[in-house]
């Protein structure tokens, strides 16, 4: 969840949609966000809604701005969704607990969320229940308990192997925990396990970047994420970037890393669905996250979380102690909103569906953005497969400057 919200339209104290986003609803599949907004130490590189006991202050002890507390504000944020989307058959085809660090709440309020998901909407048979992980916070115990209250899928946040690497980064877990971590998810039965990398910090080297490949692969997961560092405004990395401390990504490099990553991952079995994404097979995917891609139903919930219905966007006060203070007072903890048109959801569907392996229909594009399908073909940026326009290797490393093509 970026830190910075964006501005938006007012939106009613109840939360309630325009009819118009309710048109189809059920008829498309329906996922829960659930965002953790807390973190033992902010690493230097983070930009999401995040806060450590120190930045909370004195808030840290209001009800919803602590980790004992969290989980009865997520809750409320829940039961008031199901009210606001009415009494529509709409069980739920993933839960995804993001962060922040999902896993310094307890199993237990981890647990409780499920359930409470359950009552309100109930869950798909087969649904997808995620969450996010740091190696270090997480024991084996917790594992097991994680596993029995529901939980089926984990993302453990790897990034390196490589321990000077992992210091630039203010990532403070042991490289050397992570084959552990895996190992004792496995035998909890977690059906899916995913590891996420970060490529590009300022001092890794080629030979950093492949060894942290190995590492992962080495763990043999269904799943890996892999996205170029990204310096961003207000954190931590970008004021030693501007004071000189250190440099900026180099362009050349990123393209080098990732093109690395695509090779060893399609080679150890890992193939490409999405521009950052690699799965085992199509049963290993995120399907929370194609959500996202492909334009479907979610509800975020938590502080900063952004939800989507129908063509209608709204996204949640930023501050976790606001954010329980309006659901305590009976308010829809929604900041802003904004009520997509048609050309802007046909925009978005350019921008996301690009992105993925499957590709873009055609006929999503206008008259110009199909008048440089040619061009971007013969550049080898992307290729056509039957009604579909699906990005080659050299299209992903520029996958914006084809978009900008597309949507001139």
């Amino acid at each position: 969840m970026p830190s910075v919200l964006p501005a938006g339209d007012p939106v009613p104290d109840d939360g309630s949609l325009p009819e118009s986003a309710l048109v189809g609803l059920g008829e498309r599949p329906f996922g829960i966000y659930v965002h953790v907004p807390f973190c033992t130490v902010r690493c230097g590189y983070c930009d999401f809604n995040t806060y450590t006991a120190a930045e909370l202050g004195p808030a840290a002890g209001a009800p919803g701005a602590s980790r004992t507390t969290y989980a009865a504000a997520a809750i409320a944020e829940v039961r008031r969704a199901r009210r606001v989307l009415g009494d529509v058959d709409l069980p739920v085809s993933t839960i995804f607990f993001g962060g922040g660090t999902p896993t310094l709440l307890s199993p237990a309020d981890l647990g409780a969320v499920i359930a409470t998901v359950a009552s309100e909407f109930g869950i798909a048979d087969g649904a997808e229940v995620t969450t996010e992980s740091n190696p270090d916070s997480v024991a084996r115990w917790d594992l097991d308990e994680l596993r029995a209250v529901g939980l089926n899928r984990i993302s453990f946040g790897m990034q390196s192997s490589v321990d000077h690497v992992l210091r630039v980064l203010d990532r403070t877990h042991d490289p050397l925990r992570v084959p552990a971590v895996v190992q004792w998810a496995r035998e909890a039965g977690f059906d899916q396990l995913s590891l996420d990398l970060i490529y590009g910090t300022p001092g890794e080297s080629l030979a950093d970047w492949q060894r942290s490949l190995e590492a992962a692969l080495a763990c043999e997961p269904d799943h890996m994420s892999a996205y170029s560092l990204i310096v961003e405004d207000g954190t931590a990395l970008a004021r030693r970037v501007r004071r000189g401390e250190l440099p900026m990504p180099d362009d050349d490099d990123l393209a080098d890393k990732y093109l690395l990553a695509d090779d060893r991952l399609g080679a150890a079995g890992l193939g490409w669905y999405e521009v950052s994404n690699w799965a085992r097979d199509e049963a290993s995917r995120c399907r929370h996250n194609m959500l996202y891609w492909t334009g479907a139903d979610w509800w975020g919930v938590g502080p900063g979380a952004h939800s989507h219905v129908g063509g209608v966007r709204w996204w949640n006060v930023k501050h976790p102690a606001a954010y329980a203070d309006r659901l305590a007072a009976g308010l829809s903890p929604a900041h802003a909103r904004e009520v997509l048109d048609a050309e802007s959801r046909r925009v978005e569907r350019v921008l996301l569906e690009l992105r993925l392996s499957s590709g873009l229909d055609i006929g999503v594009l206008d008259d110009d953005g199909r008048s440089a399908v040619a061009e971007l073909a013969e550049r080898d940026l992307l290729t056509r497969v039957r009604d579909r326009l699906v990005l080659t290797q050299q299209g992903r490393l520029l996958a914006d400057a084809v978009v900008r093509d597309l949507v001139p």
